[in-house]
């Protein structure tokens, strides 16, 4: 019969309990864990040459001269702790490994945080025996929690995604398990042991059992302090608007300067290609376009000192562009099936015919009004109509982006010559002002704009407004 896995990781942080689960671990004949086999600062443990005939230098030219090593353990199913500052080489590896068991080991993030200050002060990270006890009474810092909270939170939704995405399963664990005999020998059956414990390790003690109240000299200042954050991120914006990917393909570049435009599908868009354009002193038929991945990057290499960018705009101007080029046209092909569901399914008095009368601008207030409210609702998953790129939001087509490569700069459309002559200046380039931009048809937005607008894009694009900070609309 073969193995489920040919090896195993412990996916924990400091003061998790990560010792005490790997001396347990290690008391089943056939596994073995080999400490922090991936610290930076040490080989496995503190004051090890080598491990498995691999040496500490060694192992930080190749780490995955180890990592095959700890693979191919003949008599024994193999592995090691793994913390979020270890070595980020073998990361993507043993998390896309199937044949790689995922034991996840947790802790409320305050205790941990406490006893790694404790241990910080008194210099003791184990305790085989307690009349070597060393204890300390630390002070809170709600700013250093607040980034060790973010790192080890961050690090665990990488983790739990990759799980996801990839389709594996993963044993987890908590602090409070590890005085369970049963949950321990469930790992012994997990990792696909013929052994089990008869009882817990009794070599490693608990370091610091006492109340917080007792552990730090601040408790007063601790409990104001973290009644602030928001432990569940019920704060947060819920997103279920489809990830989009880098889309490559339609940046644009000038031909001779260093200048890469990444379009969010906007009014700006015809506007910065005129101006990309006149930089060079060139027909907007010349700018590069159509890019991939490989070509792309030859372009960056053959423009030292390139810049790339992108243009954010208000959610309601956005939107309005996008209803007045796509939307409203009954000559638009692409748009004809969209253009028929909102007019049947959400109501939505779109002209039908080219002979219709245009829409009043009463009407085009109204309608308008009526594809923010669909917007809302398309963005979070609730039609059955797409999510299409020209009205995505703004925060998920620039995360796209980044899948790639981040934009160097974010310009914002209310404060575009500003920022595109501070771009060319970066650049090394004369500057050039941009053309005016193209007006969309109908009715001025400043002719229907009101706060009830302003509101319905609010509950539609309330990740953009959060991120961007946009305000009411000045005319």
């Amino acid at each position: 019969m073969t193995k489920q896995f040919d090896y195993f990781v412990i996916f924990a942080e400091m003061r998790t309990g990560s010792n005490f689960l790997e001396d347990n671990i290690n008391g089943l004949a056939d596994v073995i864990c080999h400490g922090e086999a991936f610290n930076p600062s040490f080989l496995g443990y503190p004051e090890v040459d080598s491990l498995l005939g691999v040496t500490e230098a060694q192992r930080n030219e190749n780490p995955f001269a180890l990592l095959e090593k700890i693979k191919n353990c003949e008599d024994k199913i193999a592995g090691f702790r793994y913390f979020h500052n270890h070595d980020a080489r073998i990361f993507d590896v043993i998390l896309n490994d199937p044949k790689c068991a995922k034991i996840i080991l947790t802790r409320n993030p305050l205790d941990s945080f406490i006893s790694w200050k404790i241990a910080v002060a008194t210099g003791q990270w184990k305790l085989t025996n307690t009349t070597h006890l060393k204890t300390a009474q630390v002070e809170f810092s709600l700013e250093q929690f607040e980034d060790y909270l973010t790192e080890m939170q961050n690090f665990q939704i990488e983790v739990q995604r990759s799980l996801q995405v990839s389709g594996q399963s993963a044993f987890y664990v908590r602090y409070e398990d590890l005085v369970d005999l049963d949950v321990m020998n469930g790992i012994a059956r997990f990792l696909g042991s013929h052994a089990q414990l008869d009882r817990l390790s009794k070599k490693l003690k608990r370091q610091n059992p006492r109340p917080i109240a007792e552990k730090v000299s601040n408790f007063e200042e601790l409990e104001a302090a973290v009644s602030s954050i928001d432990w569940f991120d019920l704060a947060r914006t819920p997103n279920f608007e489809p990830m989009r990917g880098a889309a490559i393909p339609q940046y644009v570049a000038a031909p001779k300067s260093p200048l890469l435009f990444m379009p969010i599908s906007s009014w700006p868009d015809l506007q910065i290609e005129s101006w990309l354009a006149a930089m060079d002193q060139t027909d907007p038929k010349e700018l590069r376009r159509n890019f991939g991945q490989r070509p792309l990057r030859r372009w960056k290499n053959t423009h030292p000192n390139h810049r790339s960018f992108t243009v954010v705009h208000h959610p309601v101007a956005r939107a309005y562009e996008v209803f007045c080029r796509h939307i409203l046209p009954i000559k638009d092909d692409r748009y004809a099936e969209l253009r028929r569901g909102l007019r049947r399914v959400h109501n939505l008095a779109l002209p039908e015919h080219p002979d219709d009368p245009p829409l009043s601008t009463a009407q085009m207030r109204i309608c308008f009004g009526e594809f923010l409210n669909f917007l809302k609702f398309n963005l979070a998953g609730q039609t059955a109509l797409r999510v299409d790129g020209a009205w995505a939001s703004q925060s998920q087509i620039i995360q796209g982006f980044c899948k790639f490569a981040a934009p160097h700069m974010i310009a914002r459309a209310e404060t575009l010559e500003e920022d595109l002559k501070l771009l060319a200046h970066h650049a090394g380039l004369s500057w050039q002002a941009p053309p005016p931009a193209p007006r969309p048809q109908g009715p001025a937005l400043s002719e229907i704009y009101d706060m009830e607008l302003e509101s319905l894009a609010r509950e539609a694009y309330a990740a953009d407004y959060t991120n961007f900070g946009f305000k009411p609309l000045e005319f």
